[in-house]
């Protein structure tokens, strides 16, 4: 079984405290974003757990803990944001300092090899257009190309839920498919100083295949890397509750939505940075679920959280 840490909020970042409790318990709930009622319990203890993925930002709050996971043989590897845009999107996020030290960190404990880089959604608006991605992809890459082995780029998703506040933060965003000549141009570009830096790229749930250009279709949740860099065989499907262009395979999530509060105006994650507050002032470390208190009976143990 792999854990996803999670796709739905930054645990590393805001939540490790809890996560630590939670495998100290052996379990966490999660109950379903469609219906509160129906509660999963997610074994947590070693011996059920393949693999976790970690999904941050800023890791610095969860690496005085990673030791624990490892001694008790925990494996574990880190999707790991640094985009560096325009405060306006991403108001929370450590600043370009903090994090690529932070990321170098993580990189000197785990190895490179368990570190990717996310330089995703690309958002092209007229002060981030090609020039801007181009000098800004070029001058992480180069900070961070003996810190990873990979990067995975994608292009925002014109989601309805937050478009809005995509216009809001600056009204010259265009739309991914009114921008589409000027993102595969620029995906050419960033290809070539992916490679120039040694670090293999992939694209995140692209309906558009980029491998002509160097570019693969990636998995997040990676059973291949899994295996290379934590040796761990695993035989499993591409999970059927993601996107169609997700090549992901099947994983347990354990985040909740509107928990996270990096403040990120084109997650589709959280739908409002207030709701997402005020969840997250109402954490209670001590509780089996990241919001509220959820339990569920013990023959609900790992039955339904793939469903969706």
């Amino acid at each position: 079984m792999i854990i996803s840490a999670s796709r739905r909020t930054d645990i590393p970042a805001f939540y490790s405290e809890w996560f630590l409790k939670r495998i100290k318990e052996g379990y966490c709930t999660v109950p379903n974003p469609f219906n509160a009622k129906q509660v999963t319990k997610i074994n947590l203890s070693a011996s059920s757990v393949d693999a976790i993925v970690f999904w941050t930002r800023n890791a610095k709050p969860i690496l005085e803990k990673l030791d624990f996971l490892s001694k008790r043989s925990y494996k574990f590897y880190f999707q790991y944001t640094i985009n560096n845009f325009e405060k306006g999107f991403e108001p929370n996020s450590p600043n370009i300092e903090s994090a690529i030290n932070t990321f170098k960190i993580l990189s000197n404990i785990i190895g490179p090899g368990k570190v990717i880089w996310r330089y995703d959604p690309i958002i092209i608006t007229e002060t981030m257009d090609e020039n801007f991605h181009i000098n800004n992809f070029q001058n992480l890459a180069n900070q961070l190309n003996s810190y990873t082995k990979k990067v995975v780029v994608s292009i925002v998703d014109d989601y309805k839920k937050t478009l809005r506040r995509v216009f809001k933060v600056d009204s010259s965003y265009q739309s991914k498919l009114e921008e589409r000549e000027k993102t595969d141009n620029l995906l050419q570009v960033i290809s070539e100083i992916a490679h120039q830096n040694n670090l293999k790229i992939e694209t995140c749930a692209e309906k558009k295949d980029y491998s002509n250009i160097g570019i693969k279709p990636g998995k997040c949740i990676d059973d291949k890397l899994i295996l290379d860099e934590l040796g761990v065989e695993l035989n499993l499907k591409k999970d059927k509750n993601q996107r169609k262009e997700c090549g992901c395979v099947i994983s347990k999530d354990v985040g909740m939505n509107n928990s996270c509060i990096m403040g990120c105006e084109y997650c589709y994650a959280t739908i409002s940075q207030k709701v997402a507050i005020k969840n997250f002032k109402s954490h209670n470390p001590n509780s089996p679920s990241l919001l509220g208190w959820h339990e569920a009976p013990p023959e609900k143990i790992e039955d339904q959280l793939g469903l969706f």
